[in-house]
C-alpha cells in the first residue's frame, strides 16, 4: 500500500442498532477492494472484524475493529463498532477518532433503539454523517419509508445518492442519481458491476430526488444559491464542491441503498466516499489543551507538525501482548521514536507500527497525520492518553465515556486469587473504560460496573480465560446505615477485670440523642470534677467511634448520634486509655439498644428516558420498586420520569427497563440522601446479619 496522508484518507465508522450488518458490509468493502479474497460470514464465525472466541460464539461484535482499503486513490480506514448497548464506550471511542460517522439502518426495521443512542453521539462530536439502508434485498424491504423516516427522526438533511431499482429478494441493481445510471450487480463473490441507463419509468423518481439534492447542495452557500435560481442548475464542480460542503457543513446526510449480503452498492458508495467524504484535512484540526498551561490550541493535521498521537483503543492480544489503536493528530509517527505521555509525564519508544484488517497486522515504516495505526507493548499508555513531542506537551480531549447503570459485586470462588482478580479487571478497565472497577471499603466488597449485565458476564468470563481465576458476580451489598429515634438519658457501663497482677477499670454514663439526618457524629465532654480524667476522654471518643464504624444492629455505620458523657469512675491503679475504650464501647452499644434504634437505606435520584408509549409501564414497575415519581419532562419523542428509588431495588433495574422498552428505555442515577427502611425490610436485613454472623463462628 502507498503511503496516504491527511488529504487522502478518509476515517469513517460504522455505527448502529446490533444486526444491522455493520460487520457484513466491512467483510464486503474488504472483499470489493481486493484486502481479501473470500467473503467470511458472521454467523459462520470467519469474519475479519468479529474475529475473537467470544464474538464468534455469540455472533456479536463485542470490540470496535479497525480495517482498511485503498480505494480511488484513497485510503480509507474504516471501524466496526458493536451494536450492542452493553459496549457503546467502544462505538464513542471510535466516533472520536472517526471524520464520518455511517448510520447502518435496516431496510425493513427501520429505525431502532441503537441507531436513536448513537444517532446522538454524531451531534455530542459534531461528526459529519451519512445513511446506509441495509438488507434492501429483504423480502419486506421498505427502503423508501425508511428513508422518510430517518429524515424526520434522526436528520433533516438526508438525501438519497442511491435507491434501488427492484427491492427485496431479487435485488440486484441500484441507481446513482449524481451519475445518473443504473449499476447492476453480479452474484456476490463476482465483484462484477454493469452501468446501464435509468429505466424509462424510474427516470422521473431519479430526477426528482436529484433535484432535492443539488437544492440541499444550493443551500451551503447564497452563492450556490442564485446561480440555482438564474440557471436552475449547477455546473459538476459546483455539485462536487456543493457536497463536499454541505457534509462538513453536517448539512447533508447522503443516504445510500445496500445489501451487504447480497453485495449490491457498494462500488457506489465506496466511489462516494472517496470522492466526496472528508478528510482529516477538511476537518481543519483538532481542539486540545496544552498539558501545563490549560490553554486552547488548534492541532493542525500537517505531516511536517510536531508528532501527536491519541490512543482511543487498548487490546489485549495473546502472543502480542497490549496493543494500543491510535490515530495520529500531527506529524509523522515512525518506530523508535520517543514521545512524552502527557498524562503522566512518562517517555515512551514507539516500537512496531501497524495497519490492521481485524487482527491482521501489517508492519509499516511510519504513519503520517490523519492516519490510524496500531503499536505494540507501550509500557505505561492506555486509553484516553495522548503521546507527543516534548517540544508540543498537548492533551487531546479525553473521551468522556457514559455513565455505568449496572453494579455487581465479584467474590473469588477460590482464596489467595485476590491479586490477579485484581490485575485482570484493571487489565480489562484499562481495555474498555466504559467497565469500571473499585474497592468499596464500606461493605468490603470490590464493585465492578458498566452498561449492563453482558459486559459484565464477558468480563468475569475474559477473568476465567485469562487469568484462570473462577469469581461469581452477586449483588453488591447495600451501604445501609444505622441510627437511633429515642434519647437516652443515662446509660452506664463499668469495664472491671482482675486477673493476677494490674487489672482494668473504666466505669462511664452517657446520655444519647439522635441528631438531624445527616450530621453524622457529636461528642460533648461534660465531665465535671476529674471524675473521668482527662488523659482518657480520647479513649473514650476512640471506644464509640470504632463501635460506630462496625454498627450495633446489622454490621452497618453508625450515623447522626449525640453522645454526652457526663459521669464515670476511674482506679488509681487499674485504670488506663483501654479499659476506657472498651467501656465506652460497651456503654455505647447498651445504649444505642435502649434508644430505638432504625436502619436507614440510601435512596438515588433517577431520570429514566423512555418512549411515550411505554410510560405506563415503567412508571408501575418504579412504583412497584418502593419508588417515589418526582415529576416527568417531555424531550422530543422521549418522555423524562424522575423518580426517588431505593438503592436496594435498583439491581439490575437496566435490565428490567430494556425489557420492558423493547430496548428503547435509558435511565442514569445519582445519590440523593438516606432515609428509613420499612420495619419489615429492617427486620430481614438484622437478621441475615445474625445469621452470617452465627455461621463464622
Amino acid at each position: 500500500m502507498k503511503e496516504h496522508g491527511p488529504d487522502t484518507i478518509r476515517n469513517i465508522a460504522f455505527i448502529g442498532h446490533g444486526g444491522t450488518g455493520k460487520t457484513s458490509l466491512s467483510e464486503i468493502i474488504l472483499y470489493t477492494a481486493h484486502e481479501i479474497n473470500r467473503i467470511g460470514s458472521v454467523t459462520e464465525g470467519n469474519t475479519v472484524s468479529d474475529y475473537s472466541p467470544n464474538e464468534i460464539e455469540k455472533q456479536i461484535s463485542i470490540s470496535t475493529s479497525l480495517m482498511h482499503i485503498e480505494w480511488e486513490g484513497s485510503k480509507i480506514n474504516i471501524l466496526d463498532t458493536p451494536g450492542y448497548s452493553d459496549f457503546i464506550g467502544d462505538v464513542k471511542s471510535a466516533m472520536r477518532v472517526a471524520d464520518t460517522a455511517v448510520m447502518l439502518l435496516k431496510s425493513a426495521e427501520g429505525i431502532e433503539v441503537g441507531t436513536e443512542l448513537t444517532g446522538g453521539y454524531i451531534n455530542e462530536f459534531a461528526l459529519p454523517s451519512a445513511i446506509v439502508i441495509n438488507k434492501v434485498d429483504n423480502e419486506h424491504s421498505t427502503f423508501f419509508e425508511t428513508f422518510e423516516k430517518a429524515r424526520k427522526r434522526l436528520t433533516s438533511g438526508a438525501a438519497a445518492i442511491t435507491f434501488p431499482v427492484k427491492e427485496g429478494v431479487g435485488f440486484n441493481t441500484v441507481i446513482d442519481i449524481l451519475k445518473m445510471k443504473a449499476f447492476e450487480y453480479g452474484e456476490p463473490g463476482s465483484r462484477r458491476v454493469t452501468e446501464k441507463e435509468i429505466p424509462a419509468e424510474l427516470k422521473d423518481k431519479a430526477e426528482e430526488l436529484r433535484t432535492y439534492l443539488i437544492e440541499k447542495i444550493a443551500e451551503t452557500s447564497e452563492e450556490l444559491m442564485n446561480k440555482y435560481f438564474e440557471e436552475g442548475s449547477l455546473s459538476e464542480d459546483e455539485i462536487t464542491k456543493g457536497i463536499k460542503a454541505a457534509i462538513i457543513g453536517r448539512s447533508l446526510t447522503p443516504v445510500f441503498a445496500v445489501s451487504a449480503t447480497a453485495a449490491v452498492g457498494i462500488n457506489n458508495f465506496l466511489d462516494f466516499v472517496a470522492k466526496y467524504f472528508p478528510t482529516p484535512l477538511d476537518r481543519g484540526g483538532e481542539e486540545a489543551t496544552f498539558a501545563d498551561k490549560k490553554e486552547k490550541v488548534l492541532v493542525k493535521p500537517d505531516p511536517n507538525g510536531e508528532p501527536v498521537l491519541f490512543v482511543f483503543k487498548t487490546l489485549s492480544e495473546q502472543h502480542v501482548g497490549e496493543l494500543s489503536l491510535f490515530k495520529v493528530y500531527s506529524g509523522t509517527v515512525r518506530p523508535g521514536m520517543d514521545l512524552i505521555n502527557q498524562s503522566n509525564n512518562k517517555v515512551e519508544r514507539l516500537s512496531q507500527l501497524s495497519i490492521l484488517n481485524g487482527r491482521n497486522r501489517k508492519e509499516v515504516p511510519q504513519l503520517l497525520a490523519g492516519d490510524i495505526g496500531a503499536v505494540v507493548k507501550l509500557k505505561d499508555t492506555h486509553t484516553n492518553n495522548t503521546l507527543s513531542s516534548k517540544n508540543f506537551p498537548i492533551i487531546i480531549k479525553p473521551i468522556v465515556f457514559p455513565e455505568p447503570v449496572i453494579h455487581g459485586a465479584v467474590i473469588p470462588k477460590a482464596k489467595g486469587d485476590e491479586d490477579k482478580i485484581s490485575a485482570g479487571l484493571h487489565t480489562l478497565h484499562e481495555e474498555d473504560p466504559s467497565f469500571n472497577v473499585k474497592y468499596d471499603p464500606e461493605i468490603a466488597q470490590t464493585v465492578v460496573s458498566g452498561q449492563g449485565e453482558l459486559q459484565l458476564a464477558l468480563a468475569v468470563k475474559r477473568l476465567k480465560e485469562r487469568y484462570g481465576v473462577d469469581v461469581d458476580l452477586v449483588e453488591p451489598r447495600i451501604p445501609y446505615r444505622e441510627t437511633i429515634k429515642a434519647t437516652v438519658n443515662d446509660v452506664e457501663y463499668k469495664h472491671k477485670k482482675q486477673s493476677g497482677g494490674r487489672g482494668q477499670y473504666g466505669h462511664v454514663h452517657f446520655k444519647m440523642e439522635p441528631l438531624p439526618r445527616g450530621k453524622g457524629f457529636e461528642f460533648v465532654d461534660a465531665i465535671v470534677g476529674g471524675v473521668v480524667p482527662g488523659r482518657f476522654i480520647p479513649a473514650v471518643e476512640k471506644g464509640i467511634q470504632e463501635t460506630m464504624a462496625k454498627g450495633v444492629i446489622s454490621g452497618n455505620k453508625v450515623v447522626d448520634v449525640k453522645v454526652t458523657l457526663f459521669d464515670g469512675t476511674y482506679h488509681t491503679v487499674d485504670s488506663d486509655e483501654m479499659s476506657f475504650k472498651i467501656a465506652a464501647s460497651m456503654c455505647f452499644r447498651k445504649g444505642f439498644l435502649e434508644a430505638k434504634p432504625c436502619l436507614l437505606e440510601p435512596i438515588y435520584e433517577i431520570e429514566v428516558k423512555v418512549p411515550e408509549e411505554y410510560m405506563g409501564d415503567v412508571m408501575g414497575d418504579i412504583s412497584s420498586r418502593r419508588g417515589k415519581i418526582l415529576g416527568m419532562d417531555a424531550d422530543g419523542q422521549f418522555q423524562v420520569i424522575k423518580a426517588l428509588v431505593p438503592l436496594a431495588e435498583l439491581y439490575k433495574y437496566s435490565s428490567q427497563l430494556r425489557s420492558l422498552t423493547q430496548g428503547r428505555g435509558l435511565f442514569k442515577r445519582k445519590f440523593s440522601h438516606y432515609e428509613e427502611v420499612p420495619k419489615e425490610i429492617e427486620q430481614k436485613v438484622i437478621e441475615e446479619y445474625n445469621k452470617s454472623r452465627e455461621e463464622e463462628k
